[in-house]
């Protein structure tokens, strides 16, 4: 497998994990998510995201399904694992094992726990120490979840200064500005890193626009990220503005705090892309009327595909 590095484009999708009804690890269902995604055009998957319940996993399980994906990609395309942790230590630990598995690089969020812009510049400093020059890592940047701000002169400076960081997830809400600011830098002169958005796409016509390469998050429809990106790329951008309309009661249902993950497992499980929506415990359960609303969303969802052709 290849490394991850600076020219990193298109949609990585950050993967569910699958459980069964009982709450085990479904690795059967791991290897049929893996083609579901692949079949829809991602260009690489993340793994052990925030998002991907990847805390309720013991640390064997974590290893297991990064190695089932992994072998199932079979080197089509990079498999980018989150190794986020309280310490560097255990962080240095799973990435090495993952990066010795055939992933192509690591996720780092920051630790809450940060406040200044040089403690944040310090952290990521370490973790590229930590990690070593081999290891290529992605600066996650989510703010809304783990309550840091790092400002676009800090995010720079780590650009500027650690070559082991190659792509930045920007996640940032609202953050538009914060993509401009990084890209004219790179416009005048500075190392240019990748920029893979998040969010649920819920802004990617506009995050396309400023400068980014591509989304890395999740939604029950990758087709209509990686059909964004493909319209985008192509210049497009009319054709991208209506893919991106044709799914946004979708994609908007899908972000809810507390429920979205339950959403996005429910619908990945109609699509036949898991055999179970379940969360691993403790996790939100939809309500009948939750899933009438998604069942009327999706009935809709076809509708408004055929009238865009």
């Amino acid at each position: 497998m290849a490394l991850l590095d600076e020219t990193a484009k298109g949609v990585f999708i950050i993967a569910v994990t699958p459980f069964g009804d009982d709450g085990a690890l479904d690795l059967e269902s791991a290897d049929r998510m893996t083609d579901f995604y692949l079949e829809r055009g991602a260009a690489g998957l993340t793994v052990l995201g925030i998002m991907g319940e990847a805390p309720k996993l013991t640390a064997e399980e974590a290893r297991l399904f990064v190695r089932r994906v992994v072998a199932r990609v079979a080197g089509r395309v990079p498999v980018v694992v989150g190794v986020s942790a309280p310490g560097l230590a255990p962080m240095r630990e799973l990435a090495q094992d993952v990066m010795a598995d055939g992933a192509a690089g690591v996720m780092v969020a920051p630790v809450s726990s940060l406040r200044t812009d040089d403690q944040c510049y310090a952290y990521f400093e370490g973790v590229a120490q930590a990690l070593g020059p081999d290891v290529p890592f992605v600066l996650q940047d989510y703010p809304l979840t783990t309550g840091v701000q790092l400002a676009p002169q800090v995010i720079q400076r780590v650009i500027d200064n650690l070559p082991s960081c190659v792509m930045l997830k920007h996640e940032d809400w609202p953050g538009l500005s914060k993509i401009t600011a990084l890209r004219k830098a790179s416009d005048g002169g500075k190392r240019r890193i990748s920029i893979l958005t998040g969010n649920g796409g819920l802004f990617l016509p506009e995050e396309f626009s400023r400068g980014a390469d591509g989304a890395m998050t999740g939604f029950a429809f990758p087709e209509m990220m990686v059909g964004v990106w493909n319209a985008h790329a192509a210049g497009d951008t009319a054709r991208a503005h209506d893919l991106f309309d044709a799914y946004l009661p979708f994609a908007r249902y899908e972000q809810q705090q507390g429920i979205g993950l339950a959403v996005r497992k429910y619908v990945l499980a109609a699509r036949g892309a898991i055999r179970s929506a379940a969360l691993r415990a403790p996790g939100p359960k939809l309500s009948p009327l939750d899933i009438a609303d998604i069942e009327l969303l999706l009935k809709r969802q076809d509708a408004r595909l055929k009238e865009l052709g």
